[in-house]
């Protein structure tokens, strides 16, 4: 019988360590992003330029990332996946403060 594949991650070069904090960096970034629109819906109580279908669709892109990103390395929490999954939380409560404010 053969053994299992075994998959090590790759050797963290100075490329991979920047890449890895520029992904972290614009992606927590994002997550802040969303408080604009937020706000600007709260306060104002029209949502006329703002579709529930962009907001389902980044909720549903963000939710299957952090799952295949889960999958792909090997079932582990990581901070990708983490950072997916509250941008993933942060369009779910758009899309929720529109439909709130559907008239």
């Amino acid at each position: 019988m053969n053994a299992p594949a075994v998959h090590l991650p790759p050797t963290p070069t100075p490329y991979l360590r920047v890449l890895t904090w520029a992904f972290a960096l614009f992606n927590a970034a994002r997550v802040l992003a969303y408080l604009p629109t937020l706000w600007a819906v709260v306060q104002s109580g029209d949502v006329s330029a703002h579709s529930l279908v962009t907001w389902f669709a980044w909720t549903g892109a963000n939710c299957t990332m952090a799952l295949w990103l889960y999958e792909q390395g090997g079932r582990r929490i990581s901070l990708p996946i983490v950072i997916n999954i509250l941008n993933a939380v942060m369009c779910a409560t758009t899309a929720t403060v529109i439909l709130a404010h559907t008239g």
